[in-house]
């Protein structure tokens, strides 16, 4: 099919499009058009996203299904996908009619409420299959605007305060990455991705203020895009707006926010620092790997004293993603494989574990772990699939957790045996919070009265997390399904990048 990426990108802005001209009212009939046709929209982009995985060859490490024309200034519209990108585009399109369904029970301007997440799904799309550097950066900012709103309008009591936060962070670390993107324009001629991979970007040492720069422009180049990847991840220490962010947003808002925002900076990392700037990241690589463990051990910690449960996960988030920027910047193929993996892997676990905090706050309308005990004794279908993600978030042998964070730690292993050895302690502590955590909330008596009366979850309910049970299941027995298709990518990325550092010592590994 021609123009399939273009299809999928803007299916559910054209879906938003049709909500903003043509549904009136906020009765309850209207309300529930908005919210069928956004369930419909999101669900046709998933299949025609599914095309994408029928076409798409593994063994061909280059761009495909590329569709190009001329745009503005000699910059061309242009899209594609390769092994590390496609996956991506999956996990987006796959969440979001989940996630539309999980909005079943707003009621405050719903037609509002499902354009913002269309409009949403769309710039997710377009970061994952830019192929022009222009195009990525628009995609890139753009997505702020609709989360801003969401947070900012349907969130909770402190919701203009997270809105801000999360904006003004995202938006200031971007700036940097902007200024290095024309610096790369005026030096390559070119804002065309795959070429500017390929660009040698100069790597001379100098001298600023009598601080020598170790790497040259490559070196502050990739400052400047860790300034907006690293806040978009977020790794410690500018990690600060995501807690706020996600106690603050609604359900909904949460789960696009740690299933797929995040890992628009991971994504960024693979895409442009390592292939682009080989020289910077040979030069910053082991202080990432320190700041990453960092952020493992300290969010672990912080999480175990939480008191409220979406702060609880949203540290548990900072954590995870600790391991996968300690697996990329480990430079081997175990380590980005499992990066990659844990990202996917997260993007289903985090998603169902906001989606279970949101189960019960629906019913009690309060996030505080003490106002819960002995939920078993009343929902066992709730308890069940809680503690399957429960043990996913550990990282159980047998889920998708599991996978990643063994790969990520063979690689860290590899690169730094003193990382790796930190970093396995995120293992245990991150058992201590979940386990603790789902121990107050379901184990026990029902002592609360006011828990007497809670229902177990219903029929759309359970089926908004089968899917995501599935996945987890099935990446935790057949992690083939990812690996085969990122591999040949990976490998073909790490080439690349010895082959402009060719003194690091290190072998990538082949399968």
């Amino acid at each position: 099919m021609d123009n399939l990426l273009s299809i999928i990108t803007f299916l559910p802005l054209v879906a938003a499009v049709i909500l903003a001209l043509f549904l009136r009212g906020d009765d309850a009939a209207a309300q529930r058009n908005a919210k069928w046709t956004a369930l419909a929209a999101t669900s046709v982009t998933f299949l025609f996203s599914l095309l994408i995985l029928a076409q798409f060859d593994a063994a061909d490490t280059g761009f495909q299904m590329v569709e190009q024309a001329d745009w503005i200034m000699g910059m061309q519209y242009k899209m594609g996908v390769d092994g590390i990108s496609v996956l991506f585009v999956m996990l987006t399109t796959f969440l979001m009619p989940i996630t539309i369904a999980a909005c079943w029970g707003v009621k405050t301007r719903v037609k509002e409420y499902m354009i913002a997440f269309l409009l949403l799904e769309t710039l997710m799309l377009g970061v994952f299959m830019a192929l022009d550097l222009v195009l990525f950066y628009l995609f890139f900012e753009g997505g702020l605007i609709p989360m801003f709103l969401i947070i900012g309008i349907w969130g909770g009591k402190e919701r203009i305060y997270a809105a801000f936060k999360f904006f003004l962070y995202t938006f200031f670390g971007s700036v940097l990455m902007l200024v290095a993107m024309v610096f790369m324009f005026v030096e390559a001629g070119t804002t065309d991705i795959p070429t500017l991979m390929h660009h040698a970007f100069g790597s001379d040492n100098f001298a600023i203020l009598g601080i020598t720069i170790v790497g040259g422009a490559q070196t502050l180049m990739f400052l400047a895009f860790f300034a907006s990847f690293a806040v978009k991840m977020p790794m410690w220490p500018v990690h600060t707006w995501l807690p706020d962010a996600h106690v603050q947003a609604p359900t909904a808002g949460s789960v696009v926010l740690a299933a797929v925002l995040l890992k628009m900076g991971g994504y960024g990392f693979l895409r442009f620092s390592l292939p682009m700037f080989p020289i910077g990241v040979d030069v910053m690589a082991t202080f990432i790997l320190w700041i990453s463990v960092i952020a493992i051990v300290y969010a672990s910690l912080v999480a175990l004293v939480q008191e409220d449960m979406k702060k609880l996960i949203a540290y548990s988030s900072v954590a995870h993603m600790g391991y996968v920027t300690a697996g990329i910047f480990s430079l081997n193929q175990q380590g980005i494989d499992g990066a990659i993996f844990q990202m996917i892997s997260h993007g289903f676990v985090s998603a169902a574990l906001f989606l279970i905090v949101g189960v019960i706050y629906d019913r009690m309308h309060t996030r505080e772990i003490s106002a819960y005990g002995g939920l078993v004794n009343r929902m066992p279908a709730y308890a069940a699939i809680f503690m399957l993600f429960t043990m996913a978030n550990v990282g159980l042998p047998g889920t998708s957790g599991f996978v990643g964070e063994f790969l990520t730690l063979v690689g860290m292993f590899k690169a730094n045996t003193w990382v790796a050895l930190v970093a396995t302690s995120g293992v245990i502590l991150s058992a201590a919070y979940a386990l603790w955590l789902y121990r107050r909330v379901v184990f026990g008596e029902m002592l609360k009265e006011s828990l007497k009366g809670i229902t177990d979850m219903d029929t759309r309910e359970k089926a908004i997390f089968a899917p995501l049970i599935i996945m987890t299941l099935l990446l935790g027995v057949y992690p083939s399904l990812v690996i085969d298709l990122i591999s040949p990518s990976v490998t073909a990325l790490l080439e690349t990048y010895h082959a402009a550092v060719p003194d690091m010592g290190m072998v990538v590994a082949t399968h």
